[in-house]
């Protein structure tokens, strides 16, 4: 592990600490709850949308490790501005290449929880998912 991942690693540090975006929107378009039984993690995205759907804010709440928080907060920042397609576009890969440091196996589930539960939202919104689907189902 080179210079590189130790910038990557006090990038989530910084994230977790200094968490942007964190909180509830007053008048969201779409929000949903998720977590990780595994380890407890939960995270709520709020998502506002314009006549576009073009996402113009984002907003999460929850209780969790390091790796999720740091992927809600990172991930709440690099939402705005893109197109609800966009986000269903979105691969647990852009995730990890987004926090920039080797995930284990183990802690994969921490890291695409919140696109996850944004994803999960989104289809929800578009009548594409059931509000019943939680998102720890595969």
């Amino acid at each position: 592990m080179g210079l590189g991942s130790d910038m990557y690693r006090q990038q989530i540090l910084d994230h977790y600490k200094n968490p942007r975006n964190y909180g509830e929107l007053e008048d969201p378009t779409f929000t949903h709850v998720g977590e990780n039984p595994m380890c407890g993690d939960e995270i709520r995205m709020d998502v506002k949308l314009d006549d576009e759907e073009t996402i113009e804010r984002v907003a999460f709440s929850g209780d969790g490790c390091a790796i999720s928080q740091a992927s809600a907060s990172m991930l709440s920042s690099k939402l705005q501005g893109t197109t609800v397609e966009e986000l269903l576009e979105m691969d647990r890969d852009d995730v990890i290449d987004m926090l920039g440091v080797d995930i284990s196996p183990m802690r994969v589930k921490c890291a695409v929880l919140a696109e996850k539960v944004a994803q999960d939202g989104a289809e929800i919104y578009r009548g594409e998912l059931d509000k019943e689907k939680t998102t720890t189902e595969d």
